[in-house]
């Protein structure tokens, strides 16, 4: 039976893994030519990856207004025609981005933007509703997301969206914005085995909200990745927030860091993105991880865990052991 999650105080149901539709955009480009993007795409493989993600049991899918500058939306709406009832569609707003250049053109946290993106976002989905609508400014002030509070509870009133939440890692921000918002009912925050955030964890605990981890396998590190990605994807020019890569190469700290708790995490057979994600499933049953998958072959080897369900107690506590005693010998280094 597959794993379900409910999405904190909205009562929406949805898988407990989701599929992150970021890479699935293409290639979009920063203001001064740096990769915002996962490189080329094939669209028609992308298509299958979704349709094979759905015959899994997955629900949710996550996708931005800006990844590959709507070329995402565009084709996950393509892929859901005649099964949106099948679907939980989130989406995000507050980075521009120009369709025909590809690029991105700066962030908008402005009420009218919100609406707007919306909009623009709902005709390249091709439904007339998103299941969840969620601010997509990581560090914006909490004061500036607290303007949008009246604007996103006017949009669930008019049925254009079920809920809405916050993509930002910062707890305190997070914790203000769903005090305000009624229907603000998931944080997507980075989390994954490597970076823990138990704060933003007490935060939804606190408010009843679900917890949609981005990054859930670090950017493909958990995936065993070793091989160099080339210079249109984000990891092969990789900004400053982006540790798991160096150069387009797997970072050698964190590399190490995942061959000391490889054992721990396949220790019942499964692979190691596998025990990631069955280690952020055992994590909180607030737990949503959106790994992101382009090929059919990665949505098999990802949702296969939602056959397998959380990594085993034991497993766990071992996992929290190693990394305690790694934590420990950094901080004596």
């Amino acid at each position: 039976m597959t794993m379900t999650r409910t999405l904190g105080r909205s009562g929406i149901e949805a898988s407990a893994l989701g599929m992150g539709c970021w890479a699935i955009g293409g290639p979009l480009w920063g203001e001064g030519g740096e990769p915002f993007g996962w490189g080329e795409v094939d669209d028609d493989e992308s298509t299958r990856t979704i349709h094979r993600a759905l015959d899994l049991g997955v629900t949710l899918f996550d996708t931005a207004s800006n990844y590959g500058a709507g070329h995402s939306e565009r084709v996950l709406g393509r892929a859901l025609a005649g099964r949106r009832d099948r679907a939980v569609i989130a989406t995000k707003f507050g980075n521009r981005s120009d369709e025909a250049t590809r690029r991105w053109t700066g962030t908008d946290a402005s009420p009218t933007y919100a609406v707007a993106s919306l909009e623009e976002s709902l005709r390249r989905l091709g439904t007339d509703h998103v299941d969840l609508y969620q601010l997509h400014i990581n560090d914006l002030p909490a004061s500036a997301a607290l303007d949008l509070v009246d604007t996103l509870e006017g949009l669930v009133t008019q049925g254009k969206i079920r809920a809405y939440g916050w993509s930002t890692d910062n707890p305190a921000s997070a914790r203000t914005f769903a005090e305000a918002g009624p229907h603000c009912t998931a944080i997507q925050h980075d989390e994954s085995v490597l970076k823990d955030n138990p704060e933003m964890f007490a935060v939804c605990d606190a408010l009843d909200l679900a917890s949609l981890n981005r990054g859930p396998l670090a950017m493909g590190l958990l995936t065993g990745a070793k091989r160099a990605v080339g210079a249109d994807d984000v990891r092969g020019v990789a900004p400053e927030w982006l540790v798991w890569f160096t150069d387009g190469r797997p970072t050698p700290e964190w590399s190490a860091r995942v061959a000391e708790i490889r054992e721990a995490l396949t220790v019942d057979g499964r692979t190691l993105a596998q025990g990631a994600l069955g280690w952020l499933l055992a994590r909180s049953p607030r737990t949503v991880p959106i790994p992101g998958c382009r090929t059919v072959a990665q949505a098999e080897e990802n949702y296969a865990t939602l056959a397998l369900g959380p990594l085993p107690d034991d497993a766990f506590s071992e996992v929290e052991r190693v990394l305690a005693d790694l934590r420990g010998a950094t901080a004596r280094s």
